[in-house]
């Protein structure tokens, strides 16, 4: 037969010290706050800190100092769970770097592990109503699925494959179909105007002029919601979509893509909401905009809090670091050609979060709710047991409200590494080699770099694609580009 050891014996407190008999059940419950705290670490994502220093990186076109940091916080920050951002974000910094295929192989595990995530999406809830959404792994904002292809594409485009760049064009029409047919209001993120515009000038690059057509009109139809939603009009460059060679026999083109700044990033914002109030909005199935923090219904919920009478609520809220390039163009010889908005990274992040606010709140409302009554049931037991007023009944209390509000944190995930905009430039040239100037300007039009692409060969009825990266200050240095 096992003997339990005397009480001073124990481990977990000094050697004689014995705990009073009732304190145990209480003290048993708060141990379990340390690992509670780590089990919330480990689910998190990146910091912002990381975020930040990644963004530092990239400013300074430093890829491998960014890719050499990303290595050493994969595992305290990333880790399974978070296996999609660490790919993206790694397959971003590659793509920047000009290490094409790399760059392919890391999103191609992003791709992969978000289609497997998005495939068992239905087995998330049961983690994320108990605690919160960062216990799930993350599986990736469907404007995120779309880019991935877009980035894929453009690495086949810089490793002048046009057939591959083809087949992530192809890949990324079956799941805007599929997004559309799911996501029928005007409000909602439903396609994606950049990706289709691309898959255009793919087709039509490769001879498909029926398709090139086909992609354009998708374009043009998402351009039309894209003006009002995200405020990014269709782009007009005074060419001819589709590269006629009747029209234009003895002319190539210049497509300059310049992926601007830096992406915005969510934070955990967190309030709290009477009982009463958050039973009527879960049973109504929406909460109302910011405004309610100015509220009378809002200051009434920060009081019954006081009292413990209200639940702690989390919600995920996007804020966007500054960046002075916004706007940019390429010079050659007596020609220059601004670039146009294609994708506002930003605008389309923000809107999409704000459709589906409502519903985040309500789930995390409904998700308080469950930790405050689990808690409400730990404390009548104790309180039963050893009195309202007791040391224990007091100290449980404690612990659980501690516990409920530790773990009441919102979903910060996102894409630490994409850029904020994606601006494109075209230019009409006869075949032949030139140096290629590209300028990058503060919002004043100011130039605050530049940099030249030497030798760039333009063939007769062809397209030659340029690209770079900015996500600098004034006193960043000449950049350098990306190349097909």
């Amino acid at each position: 037969m096992t003997r339990s050891r005397p009480e001073a014996e124990r481990p977990g407190r000094p050697e004689g010290m014995r705990w009073p008999a009732g304190a145990r059940a209480a003290l048993r419950g708060r141990a379990l706050l340390p690992a509670l705290a780590l089990f919330i670490l480990a689910a998190c994502g990146p910091s912002v800190a990381t975020k930040r220093t990644l963004n530092t990186f990239i400013a300074s076109k430093n890829y491998a100092g960014a890719e050499e940091h990303l290595q050493k916080v994969k595992e305290s920050q990333y880790a399974k769970k978070n296996a999609v951002l660490y790919y993206l974000d790694l397959g971003t910094l590659q793509h920047h770097a000009g290490k094409f295929k790399d760059s392919d192989a890391s999103f191609e595990k992003a791709e992969n592990r978000m289609r497997e995530l998005y495939t068992k999406s239905a087995t998330k809830a049961v983690g994320s109503m108990m605690i919160n959404d960062m216990t799930t792994d993350y599986a990736g904002e469907a404007f995120e699925r779309a880019l991935t292809h877009v980035f894929r594409g453009l690495n086949y485009v810089f490793l002048n494959d046009i057939e591959e760049a083809l087949v992530e064009s192809r890949k990324v029409e079956v799941f805007l179909e599929q997004l559309n047919r799911g996501r029928e209001r005007k409000s909602v993120y439903k396609d994606d105007a950049f990706a289709r515009y691309l898959d255009a000038l793919l087709y039509d690059e490769a001879g498909k002029h029926d398709d090139a057509r086909i992609s354009f009109e998708a374009a043009e139809k998402a351009y039309s919601w894209y003006s009002s939603d995200y405020n990014t009009p269709k782009p007009d460059f005074n060419l001819p979509y589709a590269w006629d060679l009747d029209d234009a026999p003895e002319m190539g083109e210049i497509v300059f893509i310049h992926y601007a700044g830096v992406g915005p990033m969510k934070v955990s914002k967190t309030f709290q909401v009477a009982w009463n109030d958050a039973m009527l909005a879960v049973n109504s199935n929406e909460m109302k905009d910011d405004s309610e923090r100015n509220s009378a219904q809002f200051q009434n919920a920060l009081r019954a809090g006081i009292t413990g009478k209200a639940v702690t609520v989390s919600y995920p809220e996007y804020t966007q670091d500054q960046f002075t390039i916004v706007q940019s163009d390429i010079r050659v010889k007596d020609q220059t050609s601004d670039t146009l908005l294609m994708e506002d990274v930003s605008a389309i992040a923000f809107k999409d979060l704000k459709d589906r606010q409502a519903a985040i709140r309500t789930k995390s409302i409904a998700r308080a709710m469950i930790k405050y009554m689990i808690a409400q049931t730990i404390n009548k037991e104790v309180e039963k047991k050893k009195g309202a007023g007791s040391w224990e009944a007091i100290l449980t209390k404690v612990a659980t409200g501690v516990a409920s509000a530790a773990t009441e944190v919102a979903d910060t995930r996102g894409w630490s590494t994409v850029p904020s905009q994606i601006r494109m430039a075209r230019m009409a040239v006869k075949p032949g080699t030139y140096a290629v100037e590209a300028r990058f300007k503060a919002g004043t039009g100011l130039v605050v770099a530049t940099e030249t692409f030497e030798n760039v060969v333009v063939k007769k009825g062809r397209r030659v694609f340029l690209g770079s990266r900015t996500a600098c200050e004034p006193q960043c240095a000449p950049v350098s580009g990306l190349r097909k």
